[in-house]
């Protein structure tokens, strides 16, 4: 309720209540003050609104030359990978073709064709990037032999990968979301080199080889010579020079076979043979050798059952190299061993072939080189046989290794894969 001092007088004409003028001039006064406190905080609101329209402004400046800076960046980096001097493709995680620069087009003869995804590439550089997509692996670099206009060619296909910053990044893109990016260079003029420095450093060790095989040939050919001479001079001692006619061509033979296996590139045929009759047979072809030497040998099979895939010939070949081998670093009166085992070793089963001498052994530092091409102990042979066992046993999907003590003797063992 109104005080008694604001009731408002009646007017005697509508009947209705009029304001007295000290209630009006008291309205008048709030209605005032409150204007005052609404245009101050327009004045406020004002002074606000300009200054963030001034931060607009800046920061729409910033922006703009944030934009521009990315431009030029990009722009920059384009030239660069356009004028890089080796293929570059980008991929999306879903396999899309982001970018791929002039070198990248020109390596894989792709012209001026649109490539958008890796089907397109595959499809039109004849190289199955899809398969390779999954197969490469970041630690080295894929060697692919191509056939393209100029010839044949060798590309080096390397991958490198790339992760999406989701903490940084807002895009859901596929496209923006990289995957990885192949770098492709041209090595054709690398495996050319190293074919030729191949080709050139097979005809310098023939050449050294040869050097020393004419030495090996012409001591045995002499030898044969002067048997020959005696079976015809001396009928009564005929068995004997037959016997040691017999050594030198089995020597001759074994030498231009170890020359064959190793600089050949046709791969030993094999086929399911038993192991102890084929080394049996080695030992028979390379007991004349060892009768000649005055020279022991004795073989022995704990279990004569084992089978191999294996090439009968080369088996053969194996055995009369090491057992050469034996023999010349063995005096005579000296024995040799070879035995025929299987040996366990966790879930696989191996055959093995043991041919240990009781010579002068080999010093340890040259051990591990008695299988290379080229090496012999002693300098006095072409130091082809082992080269030769290691050769032929990689064939058969075995190895060989060698043990050995100085004025103890050797053991070579050949380990092959049991059926």
């Amino acid at each position: 309720m109104l005080p008694s001092s604001h009731v408002f007088p009646m007017n005697p004409m509508s009947g209705e209540s009029i304001p007295s003028p000290q209630l009006l001039a008291d309205a008048f006064s709030e209605f005032i003050s409150a204007s005052s406190v609404l245009e101050a905080s327009y004045r406020d609101l004002q002074g606000e609104v300009t200054h963030l329209n001034t931060e607009l402004a800046k920061r729409n400046a910033e922006l703009t030359r944030s934009l521009a800076e990315n431009d030029r960046i990009r722009a920059a980096l384009q030239r660069m990978l356009d004028s890089m001097p080796c293929g570059v493709v980008v991929i999306s995680s879903g396999r899309r073709i982001v970018m791929i620069n002039p070198e990248a087009r020109k390596l894989l003869d792709l012209g001026e064709v649109e490539v958008g995804n890796l089907r397109d590439l595959s499809r039109f550089s004849k190289i199955d990037f899809e398969s390779l997509c999954d197969g490469l692996d970041e630690r080295s670099d894929s060697e692919i032999r191509i056939d393209s206009r100029a010839g044949e060619r060798w590309l080096a296909i390397g991958n490198r990968k790339l992760f999406k910053d989701s903490a940084n990044s807002r895009t859901t893109d596929e496209d923006l979301n990289l995957k990885s990016i192949w770098i492709l260079r041209d090595v054709t003029a690398n495996k050319q080199a190293e074919q030729h420095r191949e080709a050139a450093r097979r005809t310098t060790v023939l050449a050294e080889i040869s050097t020393i095989l004419a030495h090996e040939i012409r001591n045995p050919l002499a030898s044969l010579e002067l048997f020959a001479d005696l079976i015809e001079k001396d009928r009564s001692g005929s068995s004997e020079w037959v016997s040691h006619l017999r050594a030198g061509i089995r020597m001759l033979s074994g030498t231009v076979n170890n020359v064959l296996n190793l600089n050949g590139e046709t791969r030993a045929h094999l086929v399911r043979v038993p192991l102890a009759a084929c080394v049996e047979s080695g030992v028979e072809f390379v007991l004349p050798i060892a009768e000649q030497a005055g020279v022991e040998i004795s073989i022995s099979a704990a279990d004569g059952r084992l089978s191999i895939l294996g090439n009968e010939d080369a088996i053969r070949q194996m055995i009369l190299n090491i057992v050469c081998n034996a023999i010349r670093h063995t005096p005579a009166g000296g024995k040799i061993r070879i035995s025929t085992r299987a040996l366990e070793s966790g879930s696989a089963c191996r055959a093995v072939v043991e041919v240990a001498d009781s010579g002068c052994g080999i010093p340890e530092d040259l051990v591990e080189h008695i299988f290379e091409a080229g090496f012999s102990a002693t300098g006095e042979t072409p130091g082809l046989g082992l080269a030769v066992c290691k050769r032929l046993m990689m064939q058969h999907g075995g190895e060989v290794k060698a043990m050995s003590r100085v004025n103890e003797g050797t053991v070579i063992q050949l380990e092959f894969p049991i059926l």
